[in-house]
């Protein structure tokens, strides 16, 4: 069994070696089940109808959006908690491996084709050199994927996502100090995810004394689209440009020669709006560096199930699993 549980959606399928990667059962909001308890309750009632039974399986992988390293799991972003054993009881499974999901987004990457990748701009992918996996969605989550001397994928994963935000222009400054007056220290998450839009647009509206008309993400970037509305559109142009220079000092600090994989529920949606912001510009923008990045490639992903490829692939590699 394999599973992808971030702090907005938790999807599970299943996967058999002589088979596809997987299949997917069930993808289900985690707004609506109070507990993990409930959510794979649901799940083990989705099988039964599919006409499945985890009796025979031998091993359960899943992607967390959390520290997979603390029992029991918790989550940045939602009140879910649970642990192996809840896992293995509930569903009747003998062993269950714990990743996070950014990991498995890592170790995802040689099995995408190019169907599955938007290039934007220039920069060539070198073969064995360190890819990134980064990608903003209900948080900020972070991989590296490398490769060992044997020619073996290894996965180096962390909390990326919570180093310090690091304004370069007056106006990100602003945004810096409302944050830091709503929340003290301010992670590169606080802007590069979900709420971290809604985070840039309350901050924008108050440096330029305008009145608020959305309340989440999914209304300003609907709004930056297709409305003649300019602070959502400056909201999602910074976004994309705080994004493009995080990828930068990623790249920079990897050594991310084999390219940055940008991933993650929201991206994907406003493709266009990247393509016309300073991401690229913004990801070049490192001084004595600039010539070091311009080789350097970054595609957006666009395969929808990233999460669940990354845990089939890491339920026998043994350089991952948790």
């Amino acid at each position: 069994m394999l599973g992808d549980i971030g702090g907005t959606n938790a999807r599970f399928g299943i996967c058999d070696d002589q088979k596809e990667p997987y299949q997917l059962i069930g993808s289900y909001e985690v707004a609506a089940f109070p507990t993990f308890s409930n959510v794979l309750e649901q799940l083990q009632s989705d099988l039964i109808k599919a006409g499945l039974s985890m009796a025979d399986a031998g091993e359960s992988c899943l992607a967390v959006a959390g520290r997979p390293d603390v029992q029991p799991v918790s989550f940045t972003n939602s009140a879910w908690r649970f642990d192996r054993e809840l896992v293995m009881s509930t569903l009747g499974l003998q062993s269950v491996s714990i990743i996070n999901d950014f990991a498995a987004a890592a170790r995802a990457l040689p099995l995408l084709s190019e169907n599955h990748l938007e290039k934007v701009g220039g920069g060539r992918a070198e073969p064995g050199s360190p890819c990134v996996a980064l990608g903003p969605g209900t948080g900020l989550g972070v991989a590296t994927l490398a490769t060992t001397h044997s020619g073996e994928p290894l996965v180096i994963s962390g909390e990326g996502g919570h180093v310090d935000f690091a304004p370069v222009t007056n106006v990100e400054a602003a945004v810096l100090d409302f944050l830091r007056a709503r929340f003290g220290r301010v992670s590169i998450e606080r802007l590069c995810c979900g709420e971290g839009i809604n985070n840039i647009y309350q901050a924008l509206a108050d440096y330029r004394n305008l009145k608020i008309k959305y309340s989440s993400a999914a209304e300003i970037g609907a709004a930056a689209l297709s409305a003649d509305d300019a602070l959502s559109k400056e909201t999602m142009a910074m976004f994309f440009a705080v994004l493009g220079a995080a990828a930068g000092n990623f790249a920079l600090t990897l050594g991310a020669k084999g390219g940055i994989y940008i991933a993650g529920g929201i991206v994907p949606r406003y493709l266009d709006l990247l393509r016309r912001s300073d991401f690229r510009a913004r990801f070049l923008a490192k001084g004595r560096f600039a010539d070091y990045l311009s080789d350097i490639p970054t595609f957006v992903v666009t395969h929808s199930q990233l999460g669940l490829l990354g845990a089939s692939a890491s339920l026998n590699d043994p350089h991952i699993r948790g």
